[in-house]
């Protein structure tokens, strides 16, 4: 090994005070980069293995939905969102359970499912679609003042049309004949020309009456 001469000496012995005075910072940062980037791939695994049990129970949720049988179906969904919280899959089922429990007249069950949708789910598509059902069910139970609130809501403007149609029925519901009108002509207007929606807007137009 060659002498070090006094300059190579002392440059050295810089280096060595540095890493003595450094080095468990370092160690730790690269300790603390390693967990990270092993955190994101076990995240990432998770995350994988997560959408593919929530989509295998989801097509049993579905094979439960041919089965009309309403508690199955609850309990189905309610699995859904125990198991999958975060996933689409617990709000598409959440959504197609409360839409079994408006047919089947059972409006309670339906609008606390409807409210989950629309506080959790990660697709506002959906969102927007449990805000009018529940417009529709509070329309149900005369509650229109309510109704108008989740109408006048935020949201995509594809649902123009539907919205404002149902914003004519709570409207007139409530004897507001002229505000009920102004609704339905947006509706009908928002809604695509070649739609055979566009005749039932027609249709409640007429039965207000001339303006």
């Amino acid at each position: 090994m060659a002498t070090l001469d006094l300059e190579e000496q002392e440059q050295l012995q810089a280096l060595k005070d540095w890493w003595h005075d450094n080095s468990n910072w370092i160690l730790g940062s690269l300790l603390t980069l390693a967990v990270v980037v092993g955190g994101w791939k076990g995240w990432g695994y998770y995350q994988t293995q997560q959408i593919y049990e929530s989509a295998h129970l989801y097509e049993g949720f579905v094979r439960q939905i041919d089965s009309h049988d309403a508690q199955r179906i609850n309990d189905a969904a309610a699995a859904m969102r125990d198991k999958f919280h975060s996933t689409v899959y617990a709000a598409r089922a959440t959504l197609m359970a409360a839409q079994v429990n408006i047919q089947s007249g059972d409006a309670s069950p339906a609008k606390t499912q409807l409210q989950w949708v629309i506080d959790n789910s990660s697709e506002p598509s959906l969102q927007d679609v449990a805000k009018l059902h529940f417009a529709a069910l509070l329309l149900d139970e005369r509650s229109y003042d309510e109704a108008v609130k989740w109408l006048e809501s935020e949201h995509a403007a594809s649902f123009d049309g539907l919205y404002a149609d149902l914003k004519g029925d709570v409207l007139s519901a409530q004897g507001k004949i002229e505000a009920a009108r102004s609704a339905y002509n947006i509706a009908y207007e928002k809604v695509g020309v070649s739609s055979a929606y566009r005749g039932l807007i027609e249709i409640k137009i007429d039965s207000l009456g001339e303006s």
